[in-house]
């Protein structure tokens, strides 16, 4: 016997999916970094901006983790704190993740490629405002939303790949000056964020069942979209065109 389709989780992912029309890589800064029209100073400002939110991705998670009841989630959500953490002792190791050295000593290797200094981006001294509150308000709606959205918001990593991929292809055409080792991060999200969206979707899909659930969901992730659009509206005021 043939199980029928199931029109309304189908109907629900393709809600989903469709917030890919708000993400950031239609934002202006986004296409022009994708252009090479961005210069030195903009480049640093967006890489020093962008390591508040790196930092705070595994405090996310651990406020998913503790708010979630499911075991067999929890076990496998874990793995992005190590993946972002890291479990290396000191900044040993690669920058891939797992048990390496993470992604935010990746991001750091990053800085340090673009020109900045470990100490200015570790204290956070060029963060501007706007993506402070960006970030932090993406931290308060996973501890304080019902963990099933806070797995929603997370799905923007649907659409992560193909802005990973188009990044570091700029990143080796247009900005040569950037020492290559320092792309790391980029390298390892190709493969990091397909395994992490497909679990994400997995649980939205098997906990959101009713319309309000789907709603909520799709709420959710259009919220993480506004975020992550408003973090590059802020660093392109701070750092305008040269």
């Amino acid at each position: 016997m043939v199980t029928p389709p199931d029109t309304a989780t189908d109907g629900f992912v393709a809600a989903l999916r469709a917030q890919a029309r708000r993400y950031h890589d239609q934002h202006p800064f986004s296409r022009r970094m994708v252009a090479g029209e961005l210069g030195p100073p903009q480049i640093r400002g967006w890489v020093a901006n962008r390591f508040h939110y790196q930092a705070s991705i595994p405090r996310k998670d651990a406020a998913i983790l503790a708010n979630c009841p499911d075991r067999d989630v929890r076990r496998r959500w874990i793995r992005r704190i190590h993946d972002h953490d890291g479990t290396a002792d000191g900044h040993g190791g690669t920058a891939a993740g797992g048990t390496e050295a993470g992604g935010i000593e990746a991001w750091l290797r990053l800085g340090e490629a673009v020109g900045l200094t470990r100490e200015e981006v570790e204290d956070e001294r060029h963060v501007v405002p706007g993506v402070r509150f960006a970030v932090d308000a993406y931290v308060t709606f996973a501890r304080t939303r019902p963990w099933v959205e806070a797995v929603a918001s997370s799905l923007t990593e649907l659409f992560a790949p193909d802005l990973m991929a188009d990044r570091l292809a700029a990143f080796e055409r247009h900005y040569t000056w950037i020492d290559p080792a320092g792309l790391a991060y980029f390298r390892a999200r190709l493969t990091q964020a397909p395994r992490d969206s497909e679990h994400a979707l997995q649980v939205v899909t098997e906990h959101c069942r009713t319309p309000d659930q789907q709603a909520a969901a799709v709420a959710a992730l259009s919220f993480k979209c506004d975020v992550l659009w408003s973090m590059l509206d802020a660093i392109d005021r701070a750092y305008p065109d040269e």
